[in-house]
């Protein structure tokens, strides 16, 4: 099985989705923009009639982001959905947040270095840690640590000494990385990614089991007994309509999304399992995927705050031991364990392994898992 990228980011939103990094505004613009819709843009989805008449630099994908954050007014009523349609006449305001530095900059932050070259560098990123800068994280993530531990070897990504960022995992999410060094890496592995030609599993504690003798999981749509004990899910994938920092299964919209899941352990009853420890594989990366499809199969991952891991309680015939560890996990459960790709300029076939954090261990010989 081929697969993808990430538990959280999708790799391919950093390919193809059309967001124009070199056209973003300038970074002295801020505060609120005035629309008035022309007749000409009547019916038009908002993002694309804000798009039109927005200043030169000021992107599409940039307005969708805002609005989807909440920076969008008509009347004095913020509208969250980008896809809305627009009527003649209409007035709007779209606030620019204050802009961040042009640049992250380096800072000395240790880094769990699992191999490095000329080209490029593969870590073993803590829970806790942003991969990239954003708004409210502009500091303290793998880029800024990256900067200083590489200050001097960075070759080039861009024309830039920067390190070249090809996939992502959630802050909250631990495990391997790849980063480039070099913009021949860089492509190299933008293409590996964008081909799914590389090898990527994640290990994980979920409430009960994805299970192929479950029928209920397999009554699902797009849901099949692939053997060997693996689930093959598919399904689309799209922001959730009533919380946009969510994602959900759609019936229509969004991206096909595919994920294969084995169910390694379990613990309580053989036939319908509290708990257990699952191997996920992606061929698709696409934003929270492992999450929302286990959610969506009934088995959210332990302490996922987001897709209902949190709010599960265990039953006490797992031990004392055991429920105490599953109330306070703090974050879900989920570790990127195997990276295995093609050195993009060597060719040389690479496999790392990165061993449960402490935190997962721990939870692990609690549940005898």
């Amino acid at each position: 099985m081929s697969e993808h990228l990430t538990d959280d980011q999708d790799d391919a939103d950093l390919a193809d989705d059309g967001d124009d990094v070199s056209g973003a505004p300038d970074p002295a613009a801020s505060g609120p923009l005035l629309f008035e819709i022309p007749e000409a843009l009547e019916g038009e989805r908002l993002d694309k009639a804000l798009a039109t008449l927005a200043p030169a630099g000021l992107s599409r994908s940039r307005l969708r982001a805002l609005v989807e954050g909440g920076a969008a007014e008509r009347d004095g009523a913020v509208v969250r959905d980008a896809r809305a349609k627009v009527k003649a006449g209409e007035a709007w305001t779209v606030a620019l947040p204050a802009p961040a530095p042009a640049r992250p900059l380096p800072e000395a932050i240790p880094l769990d270095v699992v191999f490095e070259d000329a080209h490029l560098i593969v870590v073993n990123k803590p829970a806790g840690m942003v991969v990239h800068p954003a708004p409210g994280a502009t500091t303290g993530t793998l880029v800024n640590a990256l900067l200083a531990h590489c200050a001097g070897s960075l070759s080039g990504v861009g024309g830039e000494a920067r390190p070249g960022i090809v996939h992502r995992i959630d802050k909250d999410t631990s495990g391997l990385l790849v980063v480039a060094k070099s913009d021949a890496a860089h492509h190299g592995l933008s293409e590996r990614f964008a081909a799914h030609d590389l090898e990527r599993a994640y290990q994980a504690f979920a409430w009960s089991a994805p299970l192929t003798s479950d029928p209920r999981a397999l009554g699902l749509p797009g849901v099949e007994d692939e053997g060997g004990g693996w689930l093959r899910v598919e399904t689309r994938i799209d922001r959730h309509r009533a919380d946009r920092k969510r994602m959900a299964v759609a019936k229509s919209g969004g991206r096909i999304a595919v994920s294969h899941l084995r169910t390694l352990a379990h613990a309580g009853p053989a036939a319908r399992p509290a708990v257990s420890r699952v191997e996920c594989r992606l061929e698709t990366g696409r934003t929270h995927q492992i999450r929302v499809h286990m959610s969506w199969l009934g088995c959210p991952l332990v302490g996922d705050a987001v897709y209902g891991g949190r709010s599960r309680k265990a039953p006490g015939e797992l031990g004392e031991a055991a429920v105490e560890a599953l109330s306070a996990f703090p974050r879900q459960a989920l570790h990127a364990a195997t990276l295995g790709f093609d050195h993009p300029v060597t060719g040389e076939a690479m496999r790392f392994e990165a061993p449960l954090p402490p935190d997962m261990q721990a939870l692990a010989d609690a549940l005898g898992l």
